[in-house]
């Protein structure tokens, strides 16, 4: 069953996950899927749906960034500011792991976490009141492209899905990538790959990093 996004919608999702479900579900970029990051079985399912490799890790996707740096408690002083810079937004970034939290999502490389915290204007609002992190990854076929409106989501995942949201069209362009492992012994940072946010954004939001 689709269902358009709102309060109620919402709430459905937190459950749907927590209770080790696999839903579909808009961002500020594209549409993704998702589950539990600490459910092994919930994880192995999302990526038999989509047919990604098992060694391919996923992002952990909080809906505030309170909660991502509550959750993420030892982070370092100059990856908390890199993070303060760069979201809430399209941007992926690449952290050390150094207490291999969210296993499941890492997969293969447990010392690194990819973190993601959506903008969430307009419509994705009702997102706000998710609580609990996801392991997520874009609602398409492994190396197919993103979908921008539930139509685009390959029928064999809304199909599999517990729960499938609706939120309209989306912008349709992946997140950026930025690799921030370096950043605290090294000052440095990496764009691995450019979308959403184009570089020159990035290297304006982290310049009083360098």
């Amino acid at each position: 069953m689709i269902c358009p996004l709102d309060d109620e919608s919402a709430r459905r999702l937190q459950d749907c996950v927590a209770g080790g479900g696999v839903a579909v579900f808009p961002s500020d970029t594209v549409y993704g899927i998702c589950c539990d990051p600490d459910d092994e079985h919930a994880a192995q399912r999302l990526y038999a749906l989509k047919g990604r490799p098992a060694a391919r890790a996923c992002a952990v996707m909080f809906f505030s960034l309170q909660r991502a740096l509550a959750a993420l408690d030892d982070l370092r002083e100059a990856e908390r500011e890199a993070l303060a810079a760069l979201l809430p937004g399209p941007v992926t970034v690449l952290l050390a792991n150094p207490s291999g939290r969210f296993a499941p999502a890492c997969r293969v490389d447990p010392a690194t976490l990819g973190l993601r915290v959506p903008g969430l204007d307009g419509a994705l609002a009702p997102l706000a009141a998710v609580e609990i992190p996801l392991l997520q990854s874009s609602a398409n076929l492994s190396g197919e492209p993103d979908a921008r409106t539930v139509e685009q989501v390959p029928e064999r995942l809304r199909e599999g899905a517990d729960l499938v949201i609706d939120a309209g069209e989306l912008p349709g362009t992946p997140s950026t990538v930025v690799d921030l492992r370096d950043l605290q012994e090294q000052r440095r940072w990496h764009v691995l790959r450019e979308g959403a946010l184009p570089r020159e954004q990035v290297r304006d939001a982290l310049a009083a990093l360098a």
